[in-house]
């Protein structure tokens, strides 16, 4: 099976989620389908469908994208089976660590000055 993100791959979320994280939940189907959600979240959240646009846009914007997409997706790998890890904390605190950059992302993406430097970039 390939890749089928438009915003990140699979090795980049596998490398967010960590060694821990469920065999299961690392493999493609799997993250194929997180990333995917990821995407449309991001798009929803964003009022922009830039899975339609991604391959007009800069540089600067696709790794926004690509960080968002690849943190959000890995959240959803690591919450599926928190067993491998040594806690349950250690998992929730890798979570919490990409959970506070996709918030980040997100907002970079929707505030209206970084959109005009974005798209003039």
């Amino acid at each position: 099976m390939a890749d089928t993100g438009i915003f990140c791959t699979s090795a980049e979320v596998l490398q967010k989620a960590g060694a821990k994280a469920s065999a299961t939940s690392k493999a493609e189907a799997y993250t194929n389908s997180f990333v995917a959600q990821a995407e449309s979240f991001i798009n929803i959240l964003c009022h922009t469908n830039y899975s339609d646009t991604y391959t007009t846009l800069n540089i600067d914007k696709k790794a926004i994208l690509k960080e968002a997409a690849s943190n959000l997706a890995a959240i959803y790998v690591i919450s599926y089976d928190f067993s491998g890890f040594t806690t349950r904390t250690e998992a929730e605190d890798m979570i919490n660590i990409l959970w506070a950059r996709f918030q980040q992302c997100i907002e970079i993406l929707s505030a209206s000055t970084n959109v005009t430097f974005l798209n003039n970039a």
